[in-house]
C-alpha cells in the first residue's frame, strides 16, 4: 500500500470504528484487549491496540508479516512478557496471570507449527493436558466431531497430515474446556479442500458459542468464517471491517498484502 492508500485505509477504519461503535457496545464481549502495546528489546511490535471478541464470534487479524499479529495472540495467551495494556476475559483483568493460569480460565492456544507431541499417539495428545473448565468436550464428543482423529487415535501425532495435525491441536483446546481459541494461520500450507474442512469447523464450533481470534492471511477463507476483521499495518489497527465491507475489497486487501 502506498502512503496515501495507507492514510486514506486508517481514515476509513476511522469512520468505520465511529459507525460501528453502537453495535460494539451491544456485543456480549468474551475476550476484550485495550491500549496493548508490545515490545521485542527496545523495538515497538505493536502500539495501543484495542480489540474485542464475543461468544460465538471469529475475528481475524489480517496484516502483512511483521505487522505485530502472532504477538498479539501471543500477548493474549501471557507468552509475551514485554507488552503493557490491559486484558480482560469475561470482565475479569488477566493482568499478569501466567499463560497455564489463562489456559485454565479458558483461553485456548493453537500455534501455527500445532504443538504436536511427537513421541504420543494421536489419543494421548488428546488426553494430555488437564480438563479446566466444565464444559469441556468429553473424548467421545472429540471424535464423533473429528472421526479421523478416531481413525487416526493410535498413530503418532507427528504421522498425520498436515490438516490432521491441525484438527487434533483444535480438538485438543476443545477437550481441555477452552471458550476462547487463539488461531494462529490454521489454513497455511494446507490443501484446499482441507481448508476448507477447517473453515466448516470453525463455523461449527463458532455455533456453539466458542470464540475465535483468528491470524490469516488467506483472505478468501477469512471471508468465509470470519464475522469481523482488524487489519494491523505496523503494529496499529488501522480498520475495523464487517464481513460484508472486507469482501468487497478483497482485490484491494490480496494487493496489500502481496498475495
Amino acid at each position: 500500500m502506498t502512503d496515501d492508500t495507507t492514510s486514506t485505509a486508517s481514515s476509513a477504519g476511522a469512520r468505520t470504528a465511529t459507525a460501528s461503535a453502537p453495535a460494539a457496545e451491544r456485543r456480549s464481549r468474551m475476550l476484550e484487549v485495550t491500549g496493548l502495546s508490545a515490545w521485542y528489546g527496545e523495538a515497538r511490535v505493536l502500539s495501543d491496540v484495542s480489540i474485542d471478541v464475543a461468544p460465538g464470534e471469529v475475528v481475524t487479524l489480517v496484516g502483512r508479516n511483521g505487522a505485530g499479529k502472532t504477538t498479539l495472540l501471543r500477548s493474549v495467551m501471557g507468552l509475551h512478557p514485554q507488552m503493557q495494556g490491559t486484558i480482560s476475559l469475561d470482565g475479569a483483568d488477566l493482568g499478569r496471570r501466567s499463560a497455564d493460569a489463562r489456559a485454565r480460565a479458558g483461553i485456548g492456544w493453537v500455534p501455527d507449527d500445532r504443538g504436536i507431541y511427537a513421541s504420543l499417539t494421536v489419543a494421548e495428545n488428546l488426553l494430555l493436558p488437564p480438563v479446566v473448565h466444565p464444559d469441556a468436550w468429553p473424548i467421545e464428543r472429540v471424535y464423533e466431531f473429528f472421526p479421523v482423529l478416531h481413525e487416526r487415535r493410535d498413530f503418532p501425532g507427528t504421522k498425520l497430515s498436515g490438516g490432521e495435525q491441525q484438527m487434533l491441536a483444535m480438538a485438543r483446546v476443545l477437550r481441555m474446556g477452552s471458550r476462547l481459541l487463539l488461531l494462529d494461520e490454521p489454513s497455511e500450507g494446507l490443501a484446499p479442500v482441507i481448508v476448507q474442512r477447517i473453515g466448516e469447523i470453525i463455523r461449527e464450533i463458532k455455533g456453539q458459542g466458542v470464540g475465535v481470534l483468528l491470524v490469516e492471511q488467506n483472505v478468501k477463507f477469512a471471508s468465509t468464517v470470519a464475522d469481523r476483521h482488524y487489519l494491523l499495518a505496523q503494529g496499529q489497527v488501522v480498520e475495523h471491517l464487517g464481513n460484508d465491507d472486507f469482501t468487497a475489497r478483497e482485490g484491494e486487501l490480496l494487493t496489500y498484502l502481496g498475495m
